[in-house]
């Protein structure tokens, strides 16, 4: 019943946002009693943790997935992007500023291990960029990865770029194109041109 709960909780805190979703609202998509779920889990914190743990662990998975397909690094990138963006339902609630705004701690920890595999994903990536001639040899990785990540979570603070002026799959979208135009060399450009008219199709 854990299993359940925790399942359908985060579904629910994606879809609606982690604010948004009381237990009562839990218990009654479930057809179960707000007791059932407090037997489990002390207080909605508590939920919210286990949610995330899920979810971290799930994306991780997917990308080690698309990384394991050994796509080229541009393309790779998009890879990911699609796969991050469908997993999270578009971010239609807003979910990670939600959980920024109401579950700092939570946030905190999870913005750390976020870091921690983003940092060695995107290094990685720019680095066999490089040995492909795809991403310019004089970039600093170091730099460009801690930019890219910072840029990532910026994006989605809404006081900042609210859905009505930036639909979040275009901003998501935007935000890639910037980061790799920034650091490609000419092949490079070549590969993006061609994924962007992909995309656009």
């Amino acid at each position: 019943m854990k299993e359940k709960i925790i399942e359908k909780a985060t579904d629910m805190f994606l879809t609606l946002g982690f604010k948004s979703v009381t237990m009562d609202d839990l218990a009654s998509e479930m057809g179960i009693s707000k007791k059932t779920i407090y037997t489990h889990f002390q207080n909605k914190t508590k939920l919210v943790e286990a949610t995330i743990e899920l979810l971290f662990s799930l994306v991780c998975n997917g990308i080690d997935t698309i990384i394991e397909e050994g796509f080229d690094p541009i393309e790779e990138l998009y890879a990911i992007k699609a796969f991050v963006m469908n997993y999270l339902k578009n971010e239609k609630a807003a979910p990670q500023y939600q959980l920024q705004k109401y579950y700092p701690k939570i946030y905190k920890v999870l913005k750390s291990k976020q870091f921690d595999v983003m940092q060695k994903s995107v290094v990685d990536n720019l680095n066999r960029g490089i040995e492909k001639g795809v991403f310019r040899d004089n970039i600093d990785v170091e730099f460009i990865s801690r930019i890219y990540f910072i840029g990532t979570n910026g994006i989605k603070d809404k006081e900042m770029f609210p859905d009505q002026m930036f639909p979040v799959t275009k901003l998501m979208d935007d935000y890639l194109e910037y980061h790799i135009l920034g650091i490609t060399t000419e092949k490079g450009r070549t590969i993006l041109n061609n994924l962007i008219k992909e995309n656009q199709v």
